[in-house]
């Protein structure tokens, strides 16, 4: 079954020209965008959906979540807000909390968090492993996230469990627990920063998830100036995610390289953090991707929408920009062709706002402006 869906006011195809066009129609068949163009030209198709003078872009592309746990870490969060610093230690709070939750729990939790970014536009989703941290609850992890989102990512190199010899538990990273999880994801991550995985640990972990086959992702230059961009470029990581704290050789580095730069200011704003510096990253030439990083310690949200706003308000990244660090980016990042777009081919993600310009994401933050959502080339929001 086709569908032509029309009345669209401004279609930002997000493909190879970025292209915005207006008084545009697009025909969805089965799960793909089958023709974009002018709705005088638009073709025949089975059905028709008008969309009343409306916005269109891709679905969002959130590369970057930790979406499985158990728990609650509220207090933490009060915490930070009356003053205390942010460090990576509640991390063990959460990891305590899904070790104890069943299988069914977490799918449920797990559900509710994928509901609710596909309520606002989310229609491709990434999510780690790491807060299992034994290789029994690694794999549990790993294939509880794979029967609920697109792309999955290992990162038994998350944090080293409290009473854990450092160096036996990053060799457990890189050996036998890597072993296990791999047939079940694609990714590999290591949060290579202090307080977590030093520089030789994380070269450990990821090398040897490299050579196994999997595509490689780092937690980078959050908490201050550290190895982290310089290791993900060094080892062709497809992204280096925060890069809150960037040396200027650092900005060369990923404007030199293929590595995207996953920019993640909710967890900024969140951990009182300063926000990265995107303007520096683009006007040299990076690639530049915005994620939500939805967690329970340090970024407890799934609006894209909201990252979108604040790298335009206040990160002086302009819409184009920042909506293609929502699209197109993320999932060049995630080396995914059929999502972040629409051209003819790709996967038919739609989001449809009630407003009639992309603009209105920053012009009116805070505002929820998706009006209908399809997903795989069916209306999923509203059902």
């Amino acid at each position: 079954m086709s569908t032509l869906i029309t009345g669209i006011a401004e279609l930002r195809t997000q493909d190879d020209d970025l292209a915005t066009l207006r008084g545009a129609a697009l025909v969805v068949d089965g799960d793909r965008v089958a023709w974009v163009g002018s709705a005088a030209r638009a073709p025949a198709a089975d059905s028709r959906v008008d969309v009343g003078g409306r916005a269109v872009l891709p679905g969002w592309v959130d590369s970057h979540t930790h979406l499985l746990f158990a728990g609650d870490r509220t207090a933490e969060f009060a915490a930070r807000m009356a003053g205390e610093p942010y460090t990576a230690g509640g991390i063990a709070t959460t990891v305590a909390a899904t070790r104890a939750a069943t299988d069914d729990e977490l799918r449920a939790n797990l559900r509710r968090h994928v509901a609710e970014a596909l309520a606002q536009g989310t229609t491709c989703l990434e999510t780690k492993t790491g807060y299992g941290l034994t290789v029994d609850d690694e794999v549990r992890l790993a294939r509880l996230a794979a029967e609920q989102v697109d792309e999955v990512t290992y990162l038994g190199a998350h944090l080293v469990p409290p009473g854990a010899d450092a160096g036996a538990y990053a060799a457990l990273a890189a050996g036998d627990m890597l072993a296990a999880v791999a047939p079940h994801v694609r990714w590999a991550d290591v949060f290579c920063e202090t307080g977590a995985f030093d520089e030789s640990r994380s070269r450990a972990v990821l090398t040897a998830a490299a050579a196994r086959g999997l595509g490689l992702r780092v937690h980078g230059n959050q908490l201050g100036r550290g190895p982290g961009v310089r290791l993900a470029v060094e080892l062709g990581a497809a992204s280096v995610d925060h890069c809150t704290h960037l040396a200027p050789a650092d900005v060369d580095a990923l404007a030199g390289s293929t590595t995207v730069a996953t920019l993640l200011p909710a967890c900024d704003l969140s951990t009182r953090q300063p926000l990265p510096d995107a303007r520096a990253l683009l006007d040299a030439g990076a690639a530049v991707a915005l994620a939500t990083n939805c967690n329970p310690g340090s970024s407890y949200t799934s609006s894209m929408a909201f990252c979108v706003a604040t790298a335009v308000l206040q990160m002086r990244m302009t819409v184009d920009e920042a909506i293609t660090a929502a699209t197109r980016t993320p999932a060049r990042s995630l080396n995914r062709q059929d999502v972040g777009h629409l051209a003819a081919g790709a996967r038919a993600d739609i989001h449809v706002l009630d407003a009639p310009s992309a603009t209105h994401l920053a012009y009116r933050p805070g505002v929820p402006l998706t009006h209908s959502v399809w997903r795989r080339g069916t209306r999923v929001i509203p059902p």
